[in-house]
């Protein structure tokens, strides 16, 4: 996972590792992703698959049947209404609240060399956004629905949340590029662990140990200097080249190399943006010297894909769901999940209770026997 600040996909070669690999082996995946950039020279105009570059242009080019394979790419705006804080917003993104933490940087909390050194911040932020403390938003029950209705090729998440499991989205439909709680390993022998294996040290901000080694467990998640999945690399090469319908939802499309990923469906696939703020547009008097294509082309002459639809994310979805005719099952499956889910985490805050009194209860015993062994001696 490279630095924020990072800006060209060129110059930042991807990690790209699995057991066994060869040096040679990661180049030929990394050529074989970076060919996948289109827009790398002049472009031509094209004609549009869409009866219009608009929102109704996209709603009636799905009505019409003329996708049957939309890949989704979702970054923290689709969860900031589940309670969970995005990285970046000033105020109240996660980057602007880690003072308590004492951080010499504050990417540090998510930086594999600091997190070596010392666990206990990111451990302390974990139990703030560890899965089953939150329900699924109508933006991840619209890409289920998408999934339903047998349109959805893949789910590309920067998110690090489960949410898209916890929203009934098949594992196989998902690709998480920056990792997941789902499962956590061993930094030294790399043994793996379960969500609730793990959920039992979050919750009480211990820092989990392994049962084999006693090295530290950490959730897999892509830490500052960590390798991406090797799963985000190949399935980019599988998928985008049949993507004929791209829709990003809140992602400030920053993030290298996840915000390229714009660039790698054929060049007449429209392009839909579902985020507050228009992001990812590419500079048009590069693009027309040349230099630079890549991006969105919004408000460019020649743009015959890309559509902006600016404004909340959850709101959005609800209102795309509509103008597709798929409002109601939406709001009847947001209700009934949300319904579930509600009464599985009182059931489980229960049983979290209940370990606490019980672990309370051994500590009073364990005292109260010190003491009185300490009297007898006295």
């Amino acid at each position: 996972m490279t630095s924020p600040s990072s800006t060209e996909v060129s110059s930042v070669k991807p990690k790209v590792e699995s057991p066994g690999s060869s040096s040679d082996e990661e180049d030929e995946i990394y050529k074989r992703f970076a060919s996948l950039n289109v827009g790398v020279k002049p472009e031509e105009n094209s004609e549009s698959v869409l009866d219009e570059v608009s929102i109704d242009g996209i709603i009636k080019f799905i009505k019409d049947k003329k996708c049957k394979n939309i890949i989704t790419l979702a970054g923290a705006g689709i969860s900031t209404s589940a309670g969970i804080p995005d990285f970046r917003s000033k105020g109240s993104g996660l980057y602007h609240n880690l003072q308590k933490y004492n951080l010499p940087y504050p990417d540090a909390i998510f930086d594999i060399n600091y997190f070596q050194s010392n666990p206990q911040p990111f451990f302390s932020l974990a139990k703030e956004l560890f899965p089953g403390m939150f329900k699924p938003t109508p933006s991840h029950y619209l890409i289920r629905l998408l999934h339903e209705k047998n349109l959805l090729l893949r789910h590309y998440t920067q998110n690090i949340d489960t949410l898209e499991r916890v929203a009934g989205i098949p594992e196989e439909k998902i690709v998480e590029a920056h990792g997941t709680f789902y499962t956590s390993h061993c930094i030294d022998c790399r043994k793996e662990y379960s969500l609730s294996w793990m959920k039992e040290f979050v919750m009480t901000e211990v820092i989990p140990k392994c049962e084999d080694c006693e090295g530290v467990v950490k959730p897999d998640i892509v830490f500052f200097g960590e390798n991406l999945p090797p799963k985000f690399f190949h399935s980019i090469m599988e998928d985008f080249p049949l993507c004929d319908l791209l829709i990003i939802l809140g992602s400030s499309l920053v993030v290298q190399p996840f915000c390229t990923l714009v660039d790698k469906v054929p060049k007449d696939c429209p392009r839909l943006l579902i985020n507050r703020e228009k992001v990812g547009a590419r500079n048009p008097a590069l693009a027309f010297l040349g230099l630079l294509s890549g991006g969105l082309k919004f408000n460019e002459p020649q743009n015959t894909t890309d559509v902006a639809w600016l404004g909340d994310c959850d709101d959005i979805c609800l209102e795309f769901a509509d103008k597709l005719g798929w409002k109601s099952e939406l709001e009847k499956m947001v209700k009934e999940e949300h319904a579930r889910l509600q009464k599985e985490q009182s059931q489980q805050k229960d049983e979290i209770d209940e370990k606490k009194e019980e672990s309370a209860s051994c500590l009073k015993k364990v005292s109260s026997s010190s003491s009185k062994e300490a009297d007898k001696n006295s």
